[in-house]
């Protein structure tokens, strides 16, 4: 028994020296998809779609929603331009076909009915505008619900066509209306308050009167601007979270509220730059329009207008109409492809908070390699809703 020992212990190194190749077949096991706790320090999160699948850069959070726009254009693109781009330019050409025909009664009218007829398309032009904000606002939801959904499936890998993209998120839809109509009612009645104080303020008349409304209306406008800010930068992840957790507006806020809770800066840092960006390039595109529309006057009438012929305004107006229309046809092409970038940005803003607070990276992972396995887990981005505890089993003879 103990003569044995000997031999066992010699014939230790060879198992030692049969290690090294296992060690080298590691890399085939990191192929499968093994999970992701197993092997901490071991390689970087793996990088499926969009993103790497652990907290962003400020960096990466700035060039993945232009990636977004590359990695799958037939959606990015495409529904910039079906569901806002297209939108916009039919109410373009209608209130410019609107406009025209209310301005062309006007010019063309007795002096007696002229002033009846002015207050009538100035009425009209009232209606049609609210009627196109109404139009922006639908559009811009609907394009919002979409790219919320379609940067969170590209985050896994995932690259869905717009029939299952819209199947995923349009019973989310309704939400993101009502959303998007009770943030711009709510900002309209707070403006509307504070041009109300400066309008009765004024009214009282005298020096104290015009002190007190020019200091509201300087306090108040400097005050709103800082509340937007604020505000607008705390409730940014609304959508994402209407989308992807499938939430009511209410819960949807709130959760918005504590994502950006220790991290305001960075959101509002991410959001302006994105911002200035899509701003910036929508200007170099539209400036060459509001230049060409500058000469149409002296292209028209080149020497001067007059009273007693009504055709040089109309000239004028039909040029002028027409370049705005151009110009107005290609900003929205523009500004809806930056609708999708900003969307973007706030979405990976969303993933990347989840991510530092909740730990989202190692349930997307995991999500990643049981696809990858075959399996079949729950949605990573929706929260489980908490269960009940259990009562404990009652006691023998109890």
């Amino acid at each position: 028994m103990y003569g044995q020992q000997p031999p066992v212990y010699g014939q230790q190194p060879p198992s030692w020296q049969q290690q090294p190749p296992a060690w080298q077949q590691q890399p085939a096991w990191q192929q499968t998809g093994g999970p992701y706790g197993q092997q901490p320090g071991w390689a970087p999160p793996p990088k499926p779609g969009l993103v790497p699948l652990r907290p962003m850069s400020f960096g990466t959070l700035i060039g993945a929603p232009f990636q977004a726009l590359r990695r799958n254009p037939k959606i990015t693109v495409g529904s910039a331009l079906l569901l806002q781009g297209i939108p916009t330019i039919l109410v373009t050409v209608v209130l410019a076909g609107a406009m025209y025909f209310l301005l062309e009664r006007v010019i063309n009218s007795d002096a007696s009915d002229r002033n009846t007829l002015l207050a009538g398309a100035i009425g009209g032009s009232v209606v049609l505008g609210l009627l196109s904000i109404v139009v922006s606002a639908i559009s811009g939801a609907l394009l919002q619900g979409v790219v919320v959904g379609e940067v969170a499936r590209e985050t896994l890998g995932e690259k869905l066509t717009f029939r299952s993209l819209w199947q995923l998120v349009r019973g989310r839809i309704g939400a993101l209306i009502g959303w998007t109509f009770l943030v711009s009612f709510a900002w309209f009645v707070a403006i509307a308050l504070v041009v109300a104080v400066v309008v009765a303020l004024a009214a009282l008349g005298g020096p104290a009167g015009v002190v007190g409304a020019v200091a509201v209306g300087i306090l108040g406008g400097f005050g709103m601007v800082a509340l937007a800010i604020w505000i607008n930068t705390k409730i940014a992840l609304v959508p994402s979270a209407i989308v992807l957790e499938r939430l009511r507006i209410g819960e949807a806020v709130a959760r918005s509220w504590r994502l950006t809770n220790g991290y305001f800066w960075k959101s509002f840092g991410l959001i302006a730059l994105i911002g200035v960006i899509v701003y910036a390039v929508t200007q170099i595109v539209a400036t060459p329009f509001g230049l060409i529309g500058g000469m149409i006057g002296g292209i028209f009438a080149p020497t001067s207008l007059s009273t007693d012929d009504p055709s040089s305004f109309t000239q004028i107006f039909v040029g002028q109409l027409g370049v705005n229309a151009l110009s107005s046809v290609v900003s929205a092409v523009v500004g809806a492809i930056g609708s999708v970038v900003e969307t973007a940005a706030v979405s990976l803003l969303y993933i990347d908070l989840r991510m530092r607070k909740e730990g989202l990276d190692l349930q997307l992972v995991r999500f990643v390699e049981a696809r990858q396995t075959g399996q079949e887990l729950p949605d990573p981005y929706v929260v489980p809703a908490p269960t009940a505890p259990t009562a404990p089993p009652p006691w023998p003879g109890s």
